[in-house]
């Protein structure tokens, strides 16, 4: 009984790790970029592959080693931001629902910041 030969996988490959297009963006915008991205808890690597930042400069920011004083700010001030968001949307609900949202953002916050 003659084998059928495998048929060619039509999905197209994955980019190379950390990259899926080149960043349009210049240094201090990409710092910007990796702050908010950062406060969002997305992954480095998720961050390299959407928006085309060096995955090695990404890496170093949250290390410290690059911008050691802006980026915690600039990471302060975007997770503030979210935290407000997360207050703002939880005013849509009402009663237990509500408060849970905005004791769960609280929560969330505290844990972030290391309050």
């Amino acid at each position: 009984m003659p084998k059928e030969p495998a048929s060619p996988d039509p999905r197209t490959p994955s980019p190379p790790f950390g990259y899926s297009r080149t960043c349009p963006y210049d240094r201090d915008k990409q710092v910007e970029i990796v702050a908010e991205f950062h406060a969002h808890r997305i992954r480095p690597a998720r961050i390299a592959y959407r928006v085309g930042i060096d995955i090695a400069f990404i890496e170093a920011l949250i290390a410290g080693e690059e911008e050691p004083e802006r980026f915690p700010a600039l990471v302060a001030h975007y997770r503030r931001q979210r935290y407000r968001d997360r207050l703002r949307a939880s005013e849509a609900q009402r009663g237990t629902a509500r408060y849970e949202r905005q004791q769960r953002a609280a929560r969330e916050f505290e844990e972030e910041t290391g309050l």
